[in-house]
């Protein structure tokens, strides 16, 4: 199957990354938000980014407004009667999702596929709510998604080969990696990576550090680019407590109950940088 359009739904961080690297690549995309602000905002941040990729030198004046123009802003959810390819990167939660999912479900034509960017929940169910499950399947991009290689492609139960053949060719059209992970709750990034971060956020709620320096253990020590900490107010505790409680939930074992005091600063709204203060403050 050969994808021509791609229509991604959300137009926050993941789904404005999502489309920017598919228009950079020579796709036509249709970038999907409910919210005329959102979608004026993600814009806006594709935007930025290209021109920042032109003042260092990453592509020309001329790709730049290449890529801009192959961006179409969509605000009715009946435009993926258009598309090849469904990319759906809404807020982690279930419902939600599958509201998304029956709804493209009938309006898709009968030879797209439908993929969901969910860092953490089963693709099995969300497929489970279509009549075509065969043709759903995860395409979980890492973020930010202009900047990072990686993309799990998770197959659902019924995911067809040929499916999971067309996303990963997809995928490294867009000079990704992809790699072939199966559904389970967090898959292989977030099953490993949020536990070492509440790890992080329960030695500082017993004391044994302060942020600054669990931070620097980890990246002096450990070689990590970032510390769990300042990570976590990157992706956003609401968000790292959301896959807390799927990989809680999905697999009925402690050691991923999430820490207390990531809930407490979720219920202060300290949500990491996007609400201006998480484990750090940002001004």
């Amino acid at each position: 199957m050969t994808i021509n359009k791609v229509m991604v739904i959300g137009a926050g961080q993941m789904g404005a990354g999502i489309a920017q690297v598919f228009a950079v690549s020579g796709y036509d995309v249709l970038l999907h938000d409910a919210n005329d602000e959102a979608l004026d905002r993600g814009i806006k941040g594709i935007e930025r980014r290209l021109a920042r990729d032109v003042d260092k030198g990453r592509m020309t004046e001329d790709e730049k407004n290449a890529s801009t123009l192959k961006i179409k802003k969509s605000t009715k959810l009946d435009d993926a009667g258009a598309a090849d390819l469904v990319i759906e990167a809404v807020i982690e939660n279930m419902d939600v999702k599958t509201s998304i999912f029956r709804e493209l479900d009938k309006i898709a034509p009968e030879h797209a596929i439908l993929a969901s960017n969910t860092s953490s929940l089963p693709i099995t169910e969300i497929a489970a709510v279509t009549n075509r499950p065969e043709k759903v399947i995860g395409m979980h991009f890492m973020n930010p998604v202009p900047v990072m290689k990686l993309v799990e492609v998770i197959r659902g139960l019924a995911t067809a080969d040929d499916v999971f053949e067309t996303v990963k060719e997809t995928a490294e059209s867009l000079k990704k990696t992809a790699v072939e992970v199966n559904d389970f709750p967090g898959f292989v990034s977030n099953r490993i990576l949020m536990p070492m971060i509440n790890e992080a956020i329960y030695t500082l709620f017993e004391g044994v550090a302060e942020p600054e320096a669990i931070d620097e253990v980890m990246k002096l020590g450990m070689n990590h680019p970032m510390g769990p900490l300042t990570l976590a107010d990157f992706i956003g505790l609401d968000t790292c407590l959301y896959i807390m409680e799927t990989l809680h939930e999905g697999f009925g074992d402690d050691k991923y109950r999430p820490c207390p005091l990531l809930r407490k600063y979720v219920k202060a709204g300290w949500l990491g940088k996007k609400s201006g203060r998480g484990f750090y403050q940002y001004n």
